[in-house]
């Protein structure tokens, strides 16, 4: 059985928020776990890692973590400087994840969020995959799986597509580097949602799940008896974190470019309402 995410920043439009508030609202509500933005880690001791880890071993909740990265640490970058700031400051981040005891980071942590405006894709693509295999080494020494994102042309360049994604993997050529498919951005970038989930097959580490406007499953277009068939033909026994964002305003709302709020209600109630609801439907499929 596969376990079952969300996305703290279901609740929050604030990429800092408090993490012990959600471990526990995630556990009560019946989800297996919890993923956020890694770079928090970097703010937080030895002794408060400690402390989080303890709160979600106490409530069952394995914690996942995400990454879009800060173009100033570019992996991709022409620039050599950027490019080595980017290991160091990827490399702080697996490091307190590895004390954290996790397992996953994933997210566009290939390359700098966004669409950069100097050097060509082929340039980027062959720093980003000789950045990569460096990372992959303290990922290994870690236990560390490292997802590669396939993410729409509005957010990046370099992997756009599950096709894409298979190649940069297989260019790092690590067993710690995988691919980590979202729903939203195969249903803009993909022909066929199933079809790009087969192709990434045996190299799917991570699973996010989305509407075609970011809100829940089911309350959009998607097929979700196609999605959920596809994982079932590539075997996929991995997680599977929903990921929508309901709310406007703050910095994640301006980040991703949620410019009304998609539920009507956005109330902490009414959004607590909501994850029950898509915990139970994906529960229905998997």
């Amino acid at each position: 059985m596969n376990k079952i995410g969300i996305f703290v920043n279901f609740w929050e439009n604030t990429w800092k928020v408090d993490l012990k508030k959600y471990i526990a609202k995630a556990a009560r509500i019946g989800y297996d776990v919890l993923e956020f933005q890694a770079q928090a880690l970097l703010d937080m001791s030895d002794g408060e890692l400690a402390e989080l880890k303890a709160c979600a071993d106490a409530n069952g909740i394995e914690l996942t973590y995400s990454l879009g990265l800060d173009p100033a640490y570019d992996i991709s970058s022409p620039d050599d400087t950027v490019r080595e700031g980017g290991i160091k400051y990827l490399s702080a981040i697996m490091t307190q994840i590895g004390k954290m005891e996790g397992k996953l980071l994933s997210g566009v942590s290939y390359a700098g969020w966004g669409v950069p405006t100097e050097g060509s894709k082929t340039v980027r693509f062959y720093h980003s995959v000789s950045s990569m295999r460096k990372l992959a080494e303290i990922a290994k020494e870690l236990g560390l799986t490292y997802g590669i994102e396939a993410v729409n042309r509005f957010e990046g360049i370099l992997v756009n597509t599950a096709k894409e994604a298979r190649a940069y993997v297989a260019a790092v050529n690590s067993k710690s580097v995988g691919i980590l498919l979202d729903t939203y951005h195969m249903n803009i970038e993909e022909s066929s949602i199933g079809d790009a989930i087969r192709t990434a097959g045996d190299l799917l580490v991570g699973f996010h799940i989305g509407e075609n406007n970011r809100t829940c499953p089911g309350r959009g277009h998607l097929d979700w008896n196609e999605i959920f068939g596809a994982l079932r033909d590539v075997n996929y026994k991995g997680r599977i974190v929903a990921e929508p964002f309901l709310m406007t305003g703050g910095e994640v709302g301006r980040s991703i470019s949620v410019w009304r709020n998609l539920i009507d209600d956005p109330s902490e109630a009414a959004l607590d309402a909501e994850a029950t609801y898509m915990l139970d439907y994906v529960k229905k499929h998997v």
